[in-house]
């Protein structure tokens, strides 16, 4: 009580103080100017200090998960750029979503012809991470990932390695087989082809039914689909050292496991078993085919678990998985697979766009996405994880897919060879499954793609 009235009193001295003054009893204009303007230092002590707020900077986020089937990709890289502009004070993403070869073929190689990529953007492993990080365009990651405890978190990255340092980071890894539908083959009476006459048998019974044995796309743009299974055959028959010899010279598109691939592809077109409009069939239709229960096969990536297991299919709980059937080669037991499609980032960044760099990999690398990706999206993880989570279904046969091939993976093709050749080849299988050109004709051509190397 003693403390109040003290205080009490100090308050009314003061206050009648003021009040003389401004009344002027007396005293000096002047000095009561002087007297009643308060220091800097008291001014700064009576004036709370506002933070000052961040300056707000844009980063380009370019990404290929604009297709239905990928829409739970989409919402993790959602989640980790709100994650990423909360941990980096004035950022804000905008994100550029392109369909993925007008980004890898198109759009990403004149703008590093340019040198202005993106700051982040989707990035294919092999030939174009070779050639854009010997163009000085690509940030070498090899110290943020150590500084980010990830240095031995993944899987494999070798496709985004040149000389020693990492250049980008696979978002998924990936394995190609034949995703199949139970129902379909039960009603057939056929059960997964162990070789490839059995696989021929498979493909002949489901014709007699009255349906499409292999649903597959190859026009208007998309012949890579095409040349998934194409891949396969070649590899079977001539095993990975074939693909491997391309670009230095050692083999050649002519080579006879090559031209044979190219003349079972013929073969299964010619006897109605693959899709009979597969060069006018974009990719998504070709999809759609399988997963409406239209077509016993589809030979396609992990990535299309997503479509399969999506709102729109009726045959989720009858779709399963198997590795393509052995063929007597060098290539037996294996399977496509890898790590080669990712995140790259620009090397021309400012300080703060390397934070959010550092925080976007810190915030996208992660056990929990990983494990959120394979269940959601059956994406194949690029991470070391110590389990697969509560990965269930078509994704768990993917996933035993792939353990199946009891000597590996290996990579696909066009990581092994110039972007000029991938194209050529596509061309050329377009043209072979319409009738226009022989196998050996298509080997010709895309041994003259790779010579002009």
């Amino acid at each position: 009580m003693k403390k109040t009235k003290s205080a009490l009193s100090v308050a009314m001295v003061m206050a009648m103080a003021a009040t003389s003054v401004a009344c002027g009893t007396g005293t000096d204009t002047k000095t009561a100017a002087t007297s009643a303007t308060p220091t800097p230092a008291a001014s700064a002590a009576a004036k709370p200090v506002e933070s000052e707020k961040p300056k707000e900077f844009k980063m380009t986020l370019r990404h290929t998960e604009i297709r239905d089937t990928a829409k739970a990709n989409l919402a993790i890289l959602q989640d980790v750029v709100k994650a990423t502009e909360a941990a980096v004070p004035g950022l804000k993403f905008e994100l550029d979503g392109v369909e993925d070869v007008v980004n890898r073929d198109t759009k990403l190689k004149a703008e590093m012809q340019a040198g202005s990529p993106p700051p982040i953007f989707d990035l294919f492993g092999g030939a174009d991470t070779q050639n854009y990080s010997k163009a000085g365009r690509l940030l070498d990651l090899t110290p943020i990932i150590a500084e980010l405890g990830l240095k031995d978190k993944f899987m494999n990255l070798n496709e985004f390695t040149v000389d020693g340092k990492v250049y980008g980071l696979p978002r998924a890894g990936f394995v190609e087989g034949v995703f199949y539908n139970k129902k379909l083959f039960a009603d057939a009476g056929v059960q997964v082809p162990k070789t490839w006459d059995e696989f021929l048998k498979v493909c002949e019974a489901l014709k007699a039914k009255g349906i499409t044995p292999i649903a597959m796309a190859g026009g208007a743009g998309d012949g890579w689909v095409l040349n998934m299974l194409t891949n396969t055959l070649f590899v079977r028959l001539g095993g990975p050292q074939i693909q491997e010899g391309f670009a230095p010279g050692k083999t050649k598109w002519t080579d006879a496991p090559v031209v044979e691939a190219f003349k079972k592809m013929e073969e299964l077109k010619q006897k109605g078993y693959i899709d009979k409009n597969v060069i006018s069939t974009k990719y998504a239709d070709g999809q759609a085919k399988f997963y409406t229960g239209q077509a016993g096969m589809l030979f396609d990536g992990s990535w299309a678990s997503s479509g399969i297991m999506g709102k729109n299919s009726k045959v989720a709980d009858d779709a399963s998985f198997f590795n393509f059937p052995n063929m007597g080669g060098p290539g037996d037991d294996m399977i496509n697979g890898g790590w080669s499609n990712g995140y790259g980032f620009s090397s021309k960044l400012t300080d703060n766009e390397l934070k959010a760099v550092k925080a976007f990999i810190k915030n996208f690398y992660t056990e929990a996405n990983q494990k959120r990706a394979l269940k959601e999206s059956g994406n194949i993880p690029a991470m070391k994880l110590s389990d697969i989570g509560d990965a269930k279904g078509l994704i768990a046969d993917v996933v035993q897919g792939q353990l199946s091939a009891k000597k590996g993976a290996f990579p696909a093709f066009d990581a092994l060879v110039t972007p000029a050749v991938k194209k050529t080849l596509e061309g050329a299988m377009e043209e072979l499954m319409g009738g226009k050109v022989t196998p050996q004709k298509v080997a010709e051509k895309v041994q003259a793609a790779q010579d002009a190397k």
